[in-house]
């Protein structure tokens, strides 16, 4: 409230078509902002009307929604990410930043939809991809790392800065073994793959995929396939880093040649090796960590842009498994205190 008492307000004009895009279903995006800024946001005469009785929480709540106005005039479908990402910027002053991130487009999908960056870290990992020749993208499920990857390795194809996209994963998942798998050696390794081929079809088209496979320029394979070949002029996917050996990651990087450009993926805390085994991705985050041309980005449980549960339940395991260091880092203390 004001000196006299008042509550405070700000009115906003927005037309009917971005109203209801930025209110949401059931107005369930307005009601977001409502609930986090303790204000009341009303429809009035082609306008929002922002009240409140701080005048701060006022002014945070409007340049939020204005943010959420801009990305509706940009052709955007308001999504409960974007609010939630909205009102993360706005604690730390930054949600006018979120217009900035909306500017770049990597591609499009076949059916149309752009492909772009939704959060600061999703921003920061195109932009190193862009500028270096290794990048590994870290972080938890849900951050984009693949499909972003993904989508610059097939816009580098279609403007011919590389000649064909090779995409691999180590065929490791959760203890099983190819063994028990029906089929022949290819049938055994596609599920392993699948994640690869399904980002290909949405942003290349089945039938473009196809007669590239055909011909060789786009080559989806398991890790082992890659020893004893050097990578020219390629735009080079690994996936899932976290399940490689040492070994095997030394492997994948000395096979890199003139022209290539490499992306490494990984989720270190969902490493699928035997108990015991070192992975190839923490020593080569330890071992590469200096050399120019190398970026190393870390995305976070901020950049995760599925479902705003998957955001929660990494947030959750990220509290759980740092609670769960502390604990054990104090055990250790009183084991040694007590020698």
């Amino acid at each position: 409230m004001d000196n006299k008492g008042n509550m405070c307000e700000i009115i906003i004009e927005v037309t009917a078509e971005h109203m209801r895009n930025i209110f949401g279903l059931y107005d369930s995006h307005i009601k977001k902002i409502e609930d986090d800024f303790d204000v009341s946001i009303v429809d009035r005469d082609g306008g929002l009307k922002i009240i409140g009785s701080r005048q701060e929480q006022v002014n945070k709540a409007a340049s939020i929604t204005k943010q959420l106005v801009e990305l509706s005039k940009r052709g955007n479908i308001i999504q409960e990410q974007n609010v939630n990402y909205a009102i993360t910027l706005g604690m730390e002053n930054r949600e006018e930043e979120l217009v900035e991130i909306d500017k770049e487009c990597i591609c499009h999908t076949v059916s149309g939809k752009p492909v772009k960056p939704k959060t600061l870290g999703q921003k920061q990992y195109v932009d190193a991809i862009r500028d270096n020749m290794i990048v590994f993208g870290l972080g938890p499920a849900g951050t984009g790392k693949t499909y972003l990857a993904m989508a610059m390795a097939i816009t580098a194809f279609k403007n011919e800065e590389v000649g064909r996209i090779i995409l691999t994963r180590p065929a490791i998942e959760a203890g099983e073994k190819l063994g028990f798998l029906p089929g022949d050696l290819q049938s055994k390794v596609d599920p392993y793959l699948r994640p690869l081929y399904d980002a290909l079809y949405q942003i290349m088209g089945a039938e473009s995929f196809t007669k590239n496979m055909e011909k060789g320029l786009i080559e989806v394979a398991p890790l082992a396939y890659m020893r004893g070949r050097t990578l020219d002029n390629a735009y080079i996917i690994l996936d899932e880093a976290q399940n490689t050996t040492p070994a095997q990651m030394k492997m994948f990087l000395t096979r890199i040649g003139f022209g290539s450009k490499v992306v490494i993926t990984g989720d270190a805390s969902q490493k699928d090796l035997a108990p015991g085994t070192k992975s190839g991705l923490d020593v080569a985050t330890r071992v590469l960590s200096k050399i120019d041309d190398i970026a190393f980005c870390n995305l976070t449980s901020k950049d995760v842009v599925r479902h705003p549960l998957v955001q929660k339940i990494v947030k959750a395991y990220d509290d759980f498994e740092a609670k769960e260091k502390n604990h054990r880092s104090r055990e250790n203390k009183g084991e040694r205190r007590k020698k």
